[in-house]
């Protein structure tokens, strides 16, 4: 059974469809990119998810049940939600006391949210600023403070609202790298992003809404490895693939490393 399931969802704001007959699923362990262009219906999908809006026809369902009937604190049982900007999601004293809330809410101070709230913190490298008030951190740590907050709770399904937007490099390449440990303990991951650096690093599918219907729905290396298709969809394409295609590579390797590779692999081919 998949983490997450669309089927046939429609939802309109007034008389205007926003999304239209979608329909896709994500397994478990599954990191997906979800783009588009402005109002492309990217934000009302992942209402969706959470419950915070209904489909108008079809359905959403996470894990075994449906959304239908159901309200955002219920669905924080299986899903967790990163906010694009992290002060609208900050309110208490201490980033301890910010990654413990929800664990706190969910499991009643169970022995195992300790242990959850220190593995959070230490995955995301804020274990030293446990203490601090998360206001008086700089802006990318308080991003991962509401990140941490978000694994603490251990989900089934994580969704993330452009989480490398005010990071540097660096910051992007951790979040890429807490990304995909996370994969491996078969959370699924639903990514809201513009950055298709990220995207090459850290999400293996690529979902582009395009007027409320699915314009694409695959590989992210197929995505922008055709820069026809990605410029057509209002995307960027990696540096990576923008080397390998000036290089003239048979394929387009996404990654800074995987152009070295495939360069060490013709130069080896060409020496024999």
């Amino acid at each position: 059974m998949s983490a997450l399931r669309f089927e046939r969802v429609w939802f309109r704001y007034g008389g205007n469809p926003v999304l239209r007959d979608l329909s896709f699923d994500i397994r478990a362990g599954e990191a997906v990119a979800l783009l588009g262009r402005n109002g492309a219906g990217k934000t009302t999908l992942t209402k969706l998810v959470v419950a915070l809006l209904h489909p108008e026809r079809g359905y959403v369902r996470v894990g075994d049940r449906t959304t239908e009937g159901r309200v955002p604190e219920q669905m924080a049982h299986q899903v967790a939600y990163v906010f694009q900007h992290p002060d609208q999601q900050l309110f208490a004293r201490t980033v301890w006391a910010e990654v413990a809330y929800a664990p706190k809410q969910l499991h009643r101070d169970s022995p195992g949210v300790e242990r959850a709230v220190g593995e959070a913190l230490e995955r995301v490298g804020l274990d030293a600023m446990r203490d601090e008030h998360p206001y008086d951190l700089p802006s990318a740590q308080r991003k991962l403070v509401t990140l941490a907050a978000a694994i603490a709770q251990r989900p089934r399904v994580l969704v993330l609202d452009e989480p490398t937007q005010g990071l540097d490099r660096a910051g992007a390449r951790r979040v890429a790298d807490i990304v995909r440990r996370i994969k491996d303990e078969r959370v699924a991951v639903l990514a809201v992003t513009h950055d298709v650096t990220f995207m090459a690093e850290a999400l293996e599918r690529a979902l582009v809404l395009a007027d409320g219907r699915i314009a694409f729905d695959g590989p992210a290396a197929d995505l922008v490895g055709d820069e026809g298709r990605a410029s057509d969809l209002g995307l960027d394409v990696p540096p990576a693939a923008q080397l390998s295609a000036a290089l003239g590579l048979p394929h387009r390797p996404l990654r800074a490393a995987e152009v070295a590779a495939a360069l060490a692999q013709d130069l080896d081919a060409n020496r024999t």
